[in-house]
């Protein structure tokens, strides 16, 4: 697994968290105290007095919801500061690499590990996320796999 992966991971097996079942933003930011709230602008991450709350788009499905918050998850782990004080340019990489965190937290490799039916179907409905999301997600994993020269035969009995 990459640094993303096994933080993930770590984060997740740290606050009990083993199965997609109890995968939710709500048991989430409860066990690690920081505030949802719903509002009508963008999502983003605020810190005030040693505080933080995310702020999630309320115009949004669940899944879009819970694809935001492993998204703005990325700025409450690593990213500090405001953004509008940052070069265009230094947003453009925080952004791109929340995206591609949010893959990582909504859908963890260790709980993809063991599924045992690696279609995107399922991968929607066990991880509550879009089409498109359960997609990328999926090739992502496979091209990881494909890369290590294993095959989804020796996949399904690992």
């Amino acid at each position: 697994m990459n640094i993303t992966e096994n933080q993930v991971m770590k984060f997740y097996k740290k606050i009990e968290i083993l199965n997609p079942s109890q995968l939710s933003i709500s048991k989430i930011s409860k066990k690690i105290d920081i505030s949802i709230v719903n509002w009508e602008y963008s999502s983003e991450v605020v810190r005030w007095k040693g505080r933080t709350k995310v702020f999630l788009n309320a115009d949004l499905n669940y899944q879009q919801k819970w694809q935001e918050f492993g998204h703005e998850m990325k700025h409450v782990f690593y990213d500090a500061g405001r953004q509008e004080f940052l070069p265009n340019t230094y947003v453009y990489f925080q952004e791109c690499k929340a995206d591609h965190f949010s893959y990582h937290f909504c859908i963890p490799t260790f709980m993809l590990q063991n599924v045992s039916d690696l279609s995107v179907y399922n991968i929607m409905n066990l991880f509550n996320v879009e089409f498109d999301f359960a997609l990328r997600r999926l090739e992502m994993y496979q091209n990881k796999i494909i890369s290590k020269g294993e095959t989804m035969c020796e996949l399904q009995y690992m």
